[in-house]
């Protein structure tokens, strides 16, 4: 398949954008890859990003004379630049930024990695599972894993004679 702009390198990249909800498929040469590349980076900026997150609608008189009283940052300034001056900015514009970030981390309360991270390392894998890993690595030569999945095959074994 030839590429779509082109038209004379075999494409190797297959992108797909969704202009005005229309779904638009590319399929691109490396060349043409670098360039449209380069022309995304210098499009797009976090306040852009940002600035479409937050609702287009018309915005209150309120709103555009909230102030900071610490920083003297506004509102239309925080909107513009998509950075907030202060830490207190967090509580002046606290009705405002709230459902941005609901938008942008789909929760306004903050889980963690290390609880996940901490409960898959406490659970080793079954006996059966790593003498599996163990025989493939040895099979593809992976000296190293090899010797570190039959170390944690030992512990597990000595855990469950216990």
């Amino acid at each position: 398949m030839l590429c779509d702009i082109c038209h004379k390198n075999i494409a190797t990249v297959h992108l797909t954008e969704i202009i005005n909800d229309k779904v638009v498929e590319m399929h691109i040469c490396q060349n043409c890859t670098k360039i449209k590349t380069q022309e995304l980076k210098d499009n797009l900026t976090i306040p852009e990003l940002l600035t479409g997150l937050m609702d287009t609608a018309e915005t209150p008189k309120k709103e555009i004379s909230l102030k900071c009283p610490f920083c003297g940052l506004t509102y239309a300034d925080f909107k513009k630049k998509a950075r907030l001056g202060c830490g207190r900015c967090y509580s002046v514009f606290k009705v405002q930024i709230l459902p941005l970030l609901k938008k942008i981390h789909g929760s306004l309360t903050y889980a963690g990695k290390s609880a996940v991270r901490a409960q898959k390392d406490s659970l080793p894998g079954s006996v059966k599972e790593l003498k599996t890993r163990l025989e493939r690595a040895v099979k593809l030569e992976e000296y190293e894993e090899a010797a570190r999945l039959r170390d944690e095959l030992k512990k597990l074994e000595q855990k469950e004679t216990k």
